[in-house]
């Protein structure tokens, strides 16, 4: 009786048991204890000069086995972070251009703003907290929207019945993605800020 799954499967039988189905033998992985006292530095060593004789397969403690077997979600993760700096760049743009056509239309408007008295800097600083209001509304549907797939994956996925297996929210690396997704937005509008900066008072107000 054992009570995690993830190193022999769901089911453990002798090897005579086995015996009258096997074809070959191959042993994909043999796990090691250590007697008491025995680092693992030594035991690690004592174990690779007797693995030398079927092969030299890798000899791994248990920090290492879990380092690699993390390793394919690790490459997945890359995988997708390079994908959401590809999406970051897309929205950057998109954000550029929706505020450049917006300040086209709102020439007079913003010349009225001017008029009354509103100075080039707070024109700036309007249109840039503009800009980052928006990417603020669009990091925040993409993270819920995201956490809320993520959930919904875990709990289809087979392994959600096991105890090894949870849904968790990594609170850094959704800190960082908003920060990124912020300082985009505050990106995409320094370009349109000064545009809107440079109008013509008059020919602002005079626009139809």
């Amino acid at each position: 009786l054992y009570g995690r799954s993830e190193l022999a499967g769901d089911y453990v039988i002798t090897r005579e048991a086995w015996a009258p189905h096997r074809m070959q033998d191959a042993d994909s992985l043999v796990s090691v204890t250590f007697k008491d006292g025995v680092s693992a530095d030594d035991g690690k060593a004592a174990v690779s000069a007797i693995a030398q004789k079927y092969g030299n397969p890798d000899v791994q403690t248990r920090g290492e086995y879990a380092q690699s077997a993390a390793g394919g979600i690790d490459m997945m993760l890359t995988l997708v972070y390079a994908l959401l700096a590809l999406a970051v760049l897309i929205a950057l743009l998109g954000i550029a251009n929706t505020l450049t056509l917006a300040i086209h239309e709102r020439t007079r408007e913003l010349g009225l703003l001017r008029a009354v008295g509103q100075t080039r800097a707070q024109l700036r600083a309007m249109v840039r907290w503009e800009s980052v209001l928006v990417a603020a509304f669009g990091t925040a549907g993409g993270l819920a929207l995201g956490g809320f797939l993520g959930w919904v994956l875990v709990k289809a996925s087979d392994g959600a019945t096991s105890s090894a297996f949870a849904f968790a929210v990594p609170p850094v690396q959704l800190a960082v993605v908003v920060l990124v997704g912020l300082a985009a937005g505050a990106l995409a509008g320094l370009r349109p800020a000064r545009r809107a900066a440079r109008l013509d008072v008059l020919r602002a107000i005079a626009t139809e």
